[in-house]
């Protein structure tokens, strides 16, 4: 790689980043605003009543904001009938264990949601080593809802909603965010949902690789290179206090 790159004195080199900073602070300031765009868009009720199977049993989308006010939702791709979560979604949910607790602190509660059994669900995690919440909405129409899930005959037709478009979104299952709100009378209001590369900001991994020279080195390839965690050459290692 350093042969094709450009090599230049250390003067050169301040003068190039300083350059860079000013649209990188640019940047920022619009990313500042555009997170503040994004709490102000308008809400809606939610209306449903949903249960959902976990650790806790059978709880209602209330109950998992876990007495917060805040609930984020990570929809992770784990299909019915699958044996195992997506690969991808894996990737993503890496990255959660380590800041619930600092997202718990400042009101917010975060759990991930499949259709898949809780059972599949458990046995999952166990062998990825987490300890996030994570539901199973199954036994309703959650997913569908929040368009994550499509019908057999939605996908036969290629023509299904997702990421506000409508479109051939490829499996029965896909990726995505939702935020809800509950007020002080127990109302619960959806905020937000982000889809597929919408979700690009939750992975902090991504954020690192957007670092080096290389980047994320895909060429439009998006995550070809994936691999859960336990299935990378020579990672053959159960994580720390897995019983598998």
């Amino acid at each position: 790689m350093s042969g094709k790159h450009k090599v230049v004195s250390h003067e050169q080199w301040l003068k190039a980043r300083r350059a860079l900073l000013v649209r990188e602070k640019a940047f920022t300031r619009e990313r500042e605003a555009l997170s503040q765009a994004r709490r102000d868009l308008p809400w809606e009720e939610v209306s449903a009543e949903y249960r959902f199977e976990g650790p806790d049993g059978s709880e209602s989308l209330a109950e998992l904001f876990a007495g917060r006010s805040q609930l984020i939702v990570y929809h992770f791709m784990f299909a019915p009938d699958w044996d195992a979560g997506c690969k991808h979604c894996s990737f993503w949910a890496d990255n959660f264990d380590p800041i619930i607790v600092h997202l718990n602190h400042r009101d917010v509660t975060m759990v991930a949601i499949s259709r898949a059994p809780y059972a599949k669900l458990a046995a999952y995690r166990r062998r990825m080593g987490w300890t996030f919440k994570w539901v199973s909405s199954g036994q309703n129409e959650f997913n569908f809802d929040y368009q994550v899930s499509f019908t057999p005959a939605a996908l036969a037709s290629k023509r299904v909603h997702y990421n506000y478009a409508v479109q051939d979104a490829g499996p029965p299952d896909r990726e995505g965010v939702s935020v809800f709100f509950r007020d002080e009378s127990g109302k619960i209001l959806h905020t937000y949902s982000s889809f597929a590369r919408g979700i690009d900001i939750l992975n902090t991994a991504y954020h690192y690789l957007d670092l080096v020279p290389e980047g994320r080195n895909e060429h439009g390839r998006n995550q070809f290179w994936v691999q859960r965690r336990d299935e990378y050459a020579g990672a053959g290692v159960a994580p720390p206090g897995d019983t598998q």
